[in-house]
């Protein structure tokens, strides 16, 4: 089994992140790292060749330097790796990062593509359905669980009340969730010596065919205008004594102010 599974360098989640006088995200602020919904989609790959042998190879769009973040993912047992990056992609907007990948796509031979729900640092979630669209697969997401049978991939799509049973033709593209994957597993040191020799291919828009007055950060179809602290909360108000006593409260409350 071939799998592709898409990661994205992102600052690290635990420390503050900063925008440039661009309002764009400045990346150099904070260290990179994997994205944490896309370790998920890792763990879930590694579970899959596990059980059903091939290998695995991330696809990255990101500048040049991303390829030691891509080795951390390296290091958990993903087998090689594609980094698409070019200056002209500064800036660029979900929906060229999705033609981007989606190009690169074009170029690898897989069965399937895993990705996580969404990047920490934008949390759109729209660049997987819009590389699945491009490249006219099967969608399956906010999957917890994945299966591979034959052919065919079956998924538990969750939902608020359970989950749906998912099954669609491979090669297909399924976005796996944290709730039922499992924590990824951590890089052992026989995995981050064998990721140092690992190969990571680099591909530009010209390798890719792509226009990059067409896909990059001057073409982004949306644009930060403005940025502002969120509103400062207001007094806490706390109901106290019985059930009853704080059930009257409340709904008078929410009458007060006409919410019922």
């Amino acid at each position: 089994m071939r799998i592709v599974v898409l990661v994205k360098p992102v600052p690290d989640t635990t420390g503050t992140e900063r925008l440039g006088d661009d309002l764009r995200l400045d990346r150099a602020s904070s260290p990179p790292i994997v994205n944490p919904n896309d370790e998920y989609a890792v763990e879930q790959a590694l579970r899959l060749v596990e059980a059903h042998g091939g290998e695995i190879t991330l696809l990255t769009m990101a500048p040049a330097g991303a390829t030691e973040t891509m080795r951390k993912a390296l290091a958990m047992g993903a087998h090689g790796g594609v980094l698409v990056s070019d200056d002209a992609l500064a800036g660029a907007c979900a929906l060229s990062t999705a033609r981007v990948l989606a190009a690169a796509l074009a170029t690898l031979e897989f069965d399937l593509v895993l990705c996580g729900i969404a990047s920490s640092d934008g949390g759109g979630g729209v660049v997987a359905s819009g590389v699945a669209t491009l490249c006219g697969l099967p969608y399956l997401s906010y999957a917890g669980s994945v299966e591979v049978t034959d052919d065919r991939v079956r998924i538990h799509r969750l939902h608020a009340t359970g989950y749906m049973v998912l099954e669609a033709p491979l090669p297909a593209l399924v976005v796996v969730t944290q709730i039922a994957v499992g924590e990824p597993r951590y890089a052992s040191l026989k995995g981050i010596m064998a990721a140092r020799s690992r190969v990571i291919r680099s591909l530009s828009l010209a390798d890719l065919g792509l226009d990059p007055a067409a896909v990059g950060g001057a073409a982004a179809s949306t644009r930060v205008l403005g940025v502002r602290p969120p509103a400062v909360r207001g007094a806490t108000r706390v109901v106290r004594g019985s059930a009853a006593d704080a059930a009257r409260e409340i709904v008078d409350f929410l009458d007060e102010r006409r919410f019922i």
